[in-house]
């Protein structure tokens, strides 16, 4: 499959702008996925540059370009430190992430990303993540289901929500889509059942793959690989993955507990290039609707 049909990269010029290449620089694709952002990363190193590119996704490995300079790496970037220290980059110039499903995933039925098609309950992003969604539905406890789609899909009536859950698969194990999306109906008004939906949805995904705690490892271990100088630029999509990019990057933690030193400077391994997140102007937003929620965010090692 074409990557430009997989995925359209979203913010391209400003993610990667932000990195400042130099030719000769050693960079880090931690989202490969269709390969854009990587692409873009190509055109601006010269010969003695170089590219490693992580994806858990076995798909992605169809998007590769026939490049030398590019190392890619089938595992989630949560393991960004150790992989870098094994092809010997433990240091590099510049990090990119874009932390959003891909097209492709998204579309893809079997996938069971989203509710708008009839698919399995799945969801896992890769082959190493042994829990479906279906299995969570089926055996995970009352208040254990009300966590999740409270904590990461921002559900309000996440109880309600998971005692019909409970109560329908004591009668028949939820399999497809289908099973799924009639739960929701009547938490909401009709024409909020559609949102309602994407957030039971966005929840379990988050879940299943362990989203927020790969992202806490990833950004820990990006701060640690930059040299210094050296940036990282972070797209997100939702409010919980933005909330924590935000926090690292301002306070080096992710309560955002600020502390400084005995002369008032801030006790962090990056420094935010940008207070406010750059989004998407009107012509990406024509041309890719998808991309209305995305969020950049860039910082430097200090």
């Amino acid at each position: 499959m074409p990557a430009a049909v997989y995925h359209t990269a979203v913010l391209l010029k400003e993610t990667v702008d932000a990195l400042l290449m130099k030719p000769d620089g050693v960079y880090v694709d931690a989202t490969f996925g269709g390969g854009g952002h990587s692409r873009e990363m190509l055109s601006r190193l010269g010969s003695a540059g170089r590219l490693l590119a992580f994806d858990q996704d076995p798909e992605a490995r169809k998007n590769l370009p026939d490049d030398a300079r590019l190392t890619f790496i089938a595992s989630n970037f949560r393991y960004l430190e150790s992989y870098l220290r094994v092809y010997k980059a433990e240091r590099v110039d510049g990090i990119l992430a874009d932390l959003g499903v891909s097209s492709h995933q998204l579309d893809a039925p079997e996938r069971g990303f989203t509710y708008r098609v009839e698919s399995p309950l799945d969801m896992r992003m890769g082959p190493g993540i042994p829990t479906t969604a279906a299995q969570v539905l089926n055996t995970a406890s009352l208040a254990d289901l009300t966590g999740i789609f409270k904590n990461y899909g921002e559900v309000k009536l996440a109880y309600r929500l998971a005692q019909r859950i409970v109560d329908r698969r004591a009668e028949s194990p939820f399999e497809r889509s289908t099973d799924l999306r009639p739960m929701v109906k009547g938490l909401c008004p009709p024409d909020g059942e559609s949102r309602l939906s994407a957030q039971v949805f966005q929840a379990l995904r988050i879940h299943v793959n362990d989203e927020l705690g790969a992202l806490r490892d990833f950004l820990q271990g990006a701060a640690a690989s930059l040299k210094n100088g050296g940036r990282v630029s972070v797209i997100s999509y939702h409010s919980l993955e933005d909330r924590l990019v935000k926090h690292f990057f301002r306070s080096g933690n992710f309560l955002d507990a600020s502390t400084t030193d005995l002369y008032g400077k801030p006790l962090r391994p990056l420094n935010p290039v940008n207070r406010q997140a750059i989004v998407p102007g009107p012509d990406e937003l024509a041309e890719n609707p998808r991309s209305r929620s995305a969020k950049l965010r860039i910082a430097e090692k200090a």
